[in-house]
């Protein structure tokens, strides 16, 4: 895999199994357990029926569903695959606002250079969740085809995570609130008919509702208007649009961002078992580069404000 190292990342990236060949990144898997009580291995690659089933079920029993990371053991044997073998690596993991695997990645790499102490192992925490992790995991595979090793491209995804941002919505805010996946939850808490929270990151790798539009009309408005703002060089990136269960708001989003900015590629992602049990059917948003992310985000709060209001 790769070329001059490899990259792995844990599977709430949600890139699928055709993007990770594309873009040879592997995938150490983590576990989710249905309502039956039986624990699964995840997987990022199903049909339109086993999606559609999933989120059904979900929806029906939101509270039968758990997730867990890879433990220590299983990236510990991943990392070791290519320690023992001299290859280095660069490994991804999600938020450590939502979730601890970035501490076990840590810990196994820890475990791994007692047996290979001159192995190179750098682990990024993303910050991010989902397709806005899964950018990283594709600017890392395309800089590794432009010759840079593995620590010049820890290096920048280190100094550039902050600029990764999410334009989108949450139109169901039951799951993230319950699993604590978003900050200022109890203001928003709830499905709310007709309206569309809009979220993006904040500087603890959460996501915070900076605004809400009324209907999607507007919502699709003040979104582009948004991205008009922050995006950086539209024409050079891959922008990837993320949906739980909300498809052809996702596929019209598409046509809008491609009409308007001209991007290189825009790639429709699926939100597969990991993110899905704690983001719920309601997710759709884009996932980009752009200006950096003001701490408190209070530029971007102001943005929406204005954006909201008509001004």
């Amino acid at each position: 895999m790769g070329k001059n190292f490899v990259i792995l990342a844990d599977p709430t990236c949600d890139l699928s199994k055709e993007l990770q060949e594309r873009f040879q990144i592997g995938i150490i898997h983590g576990h989710y357990t249905t309502p039956d009580g039986v624990e699964h291995k995840t997987t990022l690659d199903w049909t339109e029926e086993e999606r559609d089933a999933f989120y059904a079920a979900l929806k029906k029993n939101p509270n039968g569903f758990t997730t867990s990371p890879p433990n220590i053991e299983e990236c510990s044997a991943a990392f070791e695959s290519y320690a023992k073998d001299g290859v280095p690596v660069l490994a991804l993991t999600i938020s450590t606002g939502i979730s601890g695997t970035y501490d076990f990645m840590t810990k196994a790499k820890e475990e791994v250079l007692k047996k290979y102490p001159d192995a190179e192992i750098y682990v990024i925490d993303s910050l991010r969740f989902s397709a806005g992790f899964g950018i990283m995991a594709i600017v890392a595979s395309k800089m590794r085809d432009e010759g840079k090793t593995a620590e010049e491209t820890y290096k920048y995804l280190e100094d550039n995570k902050n600029r990764i941002h999410q334009t989108g919505w949450m139109d169901d805010l039951s799951f993230v609130a319950k699993k604590g996946r978003l900050s200022n939850a109890k203001a928003f808490f709830g499905t709310l008919a007709g309206v569309k929270p809009i979220g993006e990151f904040d500087y603890n790798g959460l996501t915070t509702v900076i605004g809400k539009a009324k209907g999607e009309k507007a919502a699709y408005s003040v979104l582009l208007d948004y991205m008009e703002r922050h995006i950086e060089n539209p024409e050079e990136q891959i922008i990837l649009i993320a949906t739980t269960a909300r498809q052809k708001q996702a596929k019209e989003y598409k046509e809008m961002i491609e009409k308007r900015f001209s991007p290189k590629e825009i790639i429709v992602v699926g939100v597969y078992q990991s993110c899905g049990i704690n983001a719920g059917p309601g997710l759709m948003a884009a996932y980009y580069f752009g200006k950096p992310i003001t701490e408190g985000l209070t530029e971007e709060r102001e943005c929406i404000a204005e954006l909201l209001s008509g001004k």
